[in-house]
């Protein structure tokens, strides 16, 4: 099937124009760790992404997909989100920042080069419990794919919050951002800017913090490996193997040696405005299952402590 081509959950393929391909969607996590060279170690050695450079504190990594890089690790005197970054045409990426104004969110002036790859043009801005999102366009053309590998992530497929008030949260992205809810369950939101399920979703919880960001792998027997590898690594699976509900994507989760909990992820269902918002009760599993195949193992005191480790740097206003 050609790169332009978007298979969709109804089972209808269309072929996106240049143009379409531009349109916004998520492109990177930023993070800052206190041990940066021990997170690159990890994220370029088994979890398998490609360092693209360091400029000053801060390194980028990427994966396989034509995109200047998935993750960024910038080095601080504590663990934090420094923000989820989303790319679009100009046009669309300043009408989210009119939005941003009108709806009194805390937000930072308009950058016209931030000094990384792509050497994109944007803002920051603060969700409600302060979540930071970041909108840009870039400047520079993205470098040309990679092969594909199963040992190697594609790109970034979502990023998940916690947080106190999901349908506020949610509100937000939809009313201001732009975004669709794609579905809801007892516990969680998933909301999407693009033909991905959900690019961001929002979990319950007591505290606002980084829940997990997922990478997509380009097929199951990728994360079936991956899961190998990692544990070869020293680095178990917290979560998994399975396949969720919402997005119908295949999981294996970890905890990395930086505190924050990594996905690897695949078959991520790609939606369009057929697709119906699932409720609650379109959720429901058997008792002791939480997900389609119902094999997986998990361990919650892990995964609790990651959800703790990594809260918000706030955006300068």
């Amino acid at each position: 099937m050609p790169e332009n081509a978007i298979i969709y959950a109804s089972g209808n393929v269309r072929f996106l124009s240049a143009g379409e391909r531009s349109r916004m969607h998520l492109r990177s996590v930023e993070l800052q760790v206190t041990d940066r060279a021990a997170a690159v170690e990890f994220l370029t050695g088994p979890w398998g992404l490609v360092e693209v450079g360091t400029r000053g504190n801060t390194t980028y990594l990427r994966g396989t997909a034509a995109r200047q890089y998935a993750i960024a690790v910038t080095s601080g005197p504590a663990s934090a989100v420094i923000s989820a970054t989303f790319i679009g045409a100009r046009a669309e990426v300043e009408a989210t920042r009119d939005r941003v104004g009108k709806a009194g969110l805390k937000h930072g002036p308009w950058i016209e080069a931030f000094d990384e790859p792509g050497r994109g043009a944007g803002f920051y801005v603060s969700g409600p419990e302060g979540e930071p999102y970041r909108f840009i366009v870039e400047r520079e053309a993205a470098p040309a794919a990679m092969a594909a590998d199963h040992a190697r992530p594609i790109q970034v497929a979502h990023v998940v919050f916690n947080t106190k008030d999901r349908e506020a949260a949610s509100r937000v992205l939809v009313d201001t951002f732009g975004f669709k809810v794609s579905d809801r369950t007892r516990v969680m939101n998933f909301l999407r800017c693009d033909e991905l399920h959900h690019v961001v979703a929002y979990a319950d919880s007591k505290q606002a913090s980084l829940n997990h960001i997922a990478f997509e792998m380009p097929d199951t027997d990728s994360v079936l490996r991956g899961m190998g590898r990692l544990k070869d690594a020293g680095f178990a699976s917290v979560w998994g193997p399975g396949r969720h509900g919402p997005g119908n994507n295949v999981f294996a989760y970890f905890v990395a040696p930086f505190g924050a909990c990594v996905e690897y992820t695949a078959e991520v269902q790609r939606v369009d405005d057929s697709y119906r918002t699932g409720t609650p009760d379109s959720w429901k599993w058997p008792p002791g299952r939480t997900d389609h195949w119902g094999i997986a193992t998990r361990d919650n005191d892990k995964l609790a402590a990651s959800g703790n480790a990594f809260p918000y740097r706030p955006i300068a206003a």
